[in-house]
């Protein structure tokens, strides 16, 4: 840096925002530095000892009236305050010193990142003050938005944790043997990673039921174009809706591969969802199919009924009936308006 006797002159008329000379006399290595510290952002301030300005760079509001009668005329006293005690600080001590402010603005808070070094004459001896300012706004509210989401990505991964545990438990339960346990958990686990990449595509919003039940039936080898008939609404279904929808269709899925309509390659699952009632209407979602003649019914407990009546009606606050009576199957799950949003 240069000495203080450099800094002062004609510089000392230099109060606003703009600088006090021409750019045409800064020199060709002064108006680059100029066009870096504008296009970089940075505000540079130079005072004396007695705190006086002898020059200015690229000082924008709020550090500088257009009046010129003062850097700190439009920022709040406090910050006022602080920002001269840290120079006088300076001043005394030859420390740099480095802090971060806030200031309240139209589009909200603003952060700045401020910079104070003494400038020292050939003596050593501090004959003026160098402040440096960076606006670093964009950068906390980035760092807002990413504490954001890494709290949500938190309070979902525990809520998945939750599910998998309760599948597990369910799973477990009814199942005969280690090997069928591990088949049947496996295949589950799967469905919700089938889910979870719909919601995770979306940003974490959720998945559109349609989507969602085309995907699970087409994980079996049925070709939902010709095995699959989907008619009626089709909402956004929010994360936790989606996760425990898809394991419903999961089951289902399974099960008439296993015993139902798509163990024959011609056979057909229609799936029909309405939106019943005023104002915030509940989503009616029906799975029907018919059972192959000859063929061995389902029994409930390998169905995993369980999961179908209680786990995924339970989680959405709904509620489900299965039944299952000569060569017709059908899955109605009733599932309140708070889990999805419609058009």
């Amino acid at each position: 840096m240069k000495s203080g006797a450099d800094h002062r002159g004609s510089d000392r008329r230099d109060h606003g925002a703009a600088p006090a000379r021409p750019a045409e006399r800064e020199g060709p290595l002064g108006r680059a530095l100029l066009n870096a510290l504008r296009n970089a952002g940075v505000a540079v301030l130079y005072q004396d000892r007695d705190l006086k300005t002898v020059w200015a760079r690229n000082m924008p509001a709020p550090w500088m009236s257009r009046s010129g009668n003062g850097e700190e005329s439009l920022l709040p006293q406090a910050q006022t305050e602080r920002i001269a005690a840290a120079r006088r600080n300076v001043i005394a001590s030859g420390n740099s010193e480095r802090f971060e402010i806030s200031l309240p603005g139209e589009e909200g808070v603003r952060w700045f990142e401020i910079w104070v070094d003494p400038d020292f004459d050939e003596q050593g001896e501090v004959q003026g003050v160098l402040t440096t300012k960076v606006e670093t706004t964009e950068q906390k509210r980035r760092e807002q938005t990413l504490k954001t989401l890494l709290r949500e990505v938190s309070h979902r991964s525990k809520n998945l944790l939750a599910i998998i545990q309760s599948i597990a438990s369910q799973t477990g339960r009814h199942s005969d043997s280690i090997s069928d346990f591990l088949a049947r958990f496996r295949g589950r686990l799967q469905s919700l990673a089938s889910s979870q990449d719909l919601v995770t595509s979306s940003n974490w919003r959720g998945a559109q039921l349609r989507e969602l039940v085309t995907g699970q039936v087409g994980r079996y080898g049925a070709d939902p174009e010709r095995n699959l008939r989907f008619q009626g609404a089709n909402p956004f279904l929010n994360p936790n809706a989606a996760l425990h929808i898809g394991l419903a269709m999961h089951e289902l899925a399974v099960n008439s591969v296993s015993y139902g309509a798509l163990s024959h390659p011609e056979g057909v699952v229609e799936v029909t969802a309405g939106l019943d009632g005023a104002g915030e209407p509940a989503l009616s979602l029906v799975w029907t199919e018919r059972l192959p003649e000859g063929e061995r019914k389902p029994g409930r407990k390998r169905f995993g009924s369980v999961a179908l009546e209680r786990v995924v009606p339970v989680s959405l606050n709904g509620a489900a009936t299965l039944d299952i009576a000569g060569d017709r199957l059908q899955y109605s799950l009733t599932v309140p308006h708070g889990n999805f949003e419609t058009d």
